[in-house]
């Protein structure tokens, strides 16, 4: 433990972020907010979380000699959580941290952490894996899976720092905790830096991550739903909104066109059922998400397998780009 944090703990920094708000008679009243991050090459670019720097006006990093610099936003993932921050500073004062592989990570094994819970600098706590594969559901709204269970005490402030194993690799990024209580109870969980050795390159180089996107809001169909409305599957997606002039838009697939009440809800219908894309039956949206964002790219061409008024159908769909907001 001595070893790694001495190894390790010269590359974890404190970000502060200030936002501006406004009182009642509109004065800009700034608003601060920390968290962690840590160096990943000598050229200044720092991993995080993206809820650690998202409406940010600007960023400034405290290094581990105590010397404040200002930082600038290069690129943030929302659907993953994760961003990148870079500073101006001598190479001698940068000490990149090693970045190992979630993929060999095991249950039982020891977990590290290093951050700032409530603005103490550098603390290191220590736990085991205890699961992986989670899945969270980001503030976009997305899924984020193989996500890293751990029991090492997170807290608030350990957002955007390293998850460690026994050799001092970074195996993951800190970033959320199960809490009733606003405090650590022993459930973190840490963004797997495998996705984030993925994503980096994109978010250096542009700013933000391609993701595919179909442009369709659908309903996952349930045992209620099935009973409720006569469907003539008991899998799949019923499509409830298409965006206009989006990729399904295009490719012709349709909306719900009316409402009617499942239980105590009111739930549009009437739309097309998707079943399956490429052959890859689909159960839910979040299997769709997944398959679209593990599987193909921005640009391919799919085939969207779908029934409507009870007839099957194949439509191709090519994949556009996920809008920013």
């Amino acid at each position: 433990m001595i070893s790694v944090y001495k190894h390790a703990s010269p590359g974890v920094v404190h970000i502060t972020s200030t936002a501006l708000a406004y009182d009642v008679f509109s004065n800009p009243v700034p608003q601060k907010g920390t968290g962690t991050g840590f160096v990943v090459d000598d050229r200044g670019y720092i991993l995080t979380n993206n809820h650690v720097v998202e409406e940010a006006d600007s960023l400034e990093v405290t290094l581990p000699d105590k010397s404040k610099v200002s930082a600038k936003l290069i690129g943030r993932d929302p659907s993953n959580d994760l961003a990148v921050i870079k500073i101006s500073v001598p190479k001698e004062k940068l000490f990149p941290l090693k970045l190992g592989s979630s993929d060999t990570v095991q249950v039982g094994q020891m977990a590290i952490a290093i951050g700032n819970p409530f603005g103490l600098d550098r603390t290191v706590t220590r736990g085991v894996i205890s699961s992986m594969g989670r899945t969270l559901r980001s503030e976009s709204g997305r899924q984020i899976r193989g996500v890293i269970q751990t029991d090492a005490p997170i807290n608030p402030g350990n957002s955007g720092g390293p998850l460690l194993n026994s050799r001092g690799e970074v195996v993951g990024i800190n970033s959320a905790i199960y809490t009733p209580s606003g405090g650590s109870v022993g459930i973190g969980f840490a963004i797997p830096i495998d996705t984030a050795k993925r994503l980096l390159p994109q978010l250096i180089a542009k700013g933000r991550v391609s993701h595919p996107w179909l442009g369709v809001a659908g309903l996952d169909i349930t045992p209620e739903l099935v009973n409720a409305l006569k469907l003539p599957v008991r899998q799949g997606i019923v499509v409830m909104q298409v965006s206009p002039k989006g990729p399904v838009d295009r490719a012709g697939i349709r909306g719900s066109t009316r409402k009617a009440r499942v239980g105590n809800m009111l739930v549009n219908v009437g739309g097309d059922i998707i079943v399956a894309v490429d052959s890859r039956k689909m159960i839910s949206i979040d299997d769709l998400t997944a398959f679209l964002d593990g599987e193909r790219k921005v640009g391919d061409q799919v085939k969207i397998e779908i029934l409507r008024d009870g007839r099957p159908l194949a439509l191709s769909v090519r994949l556009g780009e996920l809008p920013e907001k």
